[in-house]
């Protein structure tokens, strides 16, 4: 049995060798990953962003505004329009062969037309003509070829008695808004029994005035 100090493998021992610790290299990294790595995120995303911009197709430019065709859009025939008012009274009736909606003016070619208003005094005015042209809200008509406007008889809004009027021409151009017919080519009217012809003509139903122009012709009955 050895008398030596037990405790003596120590001084066997390097006391001065350097005791080996965790990599610290690594743990930077990490931490250097961990204060970019949003930043680095945030790139990403911008990117993403950018590639999908470039990706979605621009938008359509609004196409310039094509010019209104002259032609028409839209045929009816055979047809009966009618128009009421506020009150659900019908005030005018039209009706057809054929009409034709011309978008460019926004007017009703009608052939072979027929035409019936009732106006404020509740007397109805008669139309018809081999063309007729109307406006979009029917309150203008121009009647040509064979063209006959009939006001029947009955009393003003005064309670006057007013004879059956009759309009004959070419080319008669009727107002609804105010009540006035026009024309200016030769017209014949008859009043009752009377007859008179004349160039031109220019009515106002509201006064009962009649403007004739040109040749004028008339023929009273004596009554």
């Amino acid at each position: 049995m050895s008398t030596s100090d037990p405790l003596d493998f120590f001084d066997d021992v390097d006391q001065t060798a350097v005791v080996p610790r965790a990599p610290r290299r690594k743990r930077q990294l990490m931490d250097r990953l961990s204060i970019y790595l949003p930043v680095l995120l945030m790139g990403l995303l911008a990117l993403a962003s950018y590639w999908l911009l470039r990706a979605t197709p621009a938008p359509a430019l609004p196409a310039p505004p094509q010019p209104v065709s002259s032609e028409p859009d839209y045929f009816m025939r055979q047809f009966s329009v009618k128009a009421f008012d506020a009150q659900g009274e019908l005030r005018t009736q039209v009706s057809g062969v054929e009409a034709r909606h011309f978008p460019a003016s926004d007017t009703v070619e009608i052939d072979m037309a027929r035409i019936r208003h009732i106006g404020e005094q509740g007397l109805p005015t008669l139309a018809r003509a081999r063309l007729v042209t109307t406006n979009s809200d029917n309150t203008e008509f121009v009647l040509e070829g064979d063209a006959v406007v009939v006001r029947e008889a009955g009393n003003d809004a005064q309670g006057n008695p007013q004879p059956r009027l009759e309009f004959q021409g070419e080319f008669l151009h009727v107002y609804l808004e105010p009540d006035r017919i026009v024309s200016d080519r030769p017209v014949t009217l008859l009043r009752g029994s009377d007859r008179l012809v004349a160039d031109t003509l220019d009515y106002n139903a509201e006064n009962q005035v009649a403007l004739f122009k040109g040749r004028v012709k008339v023929q009273l009955v004596p009554r």
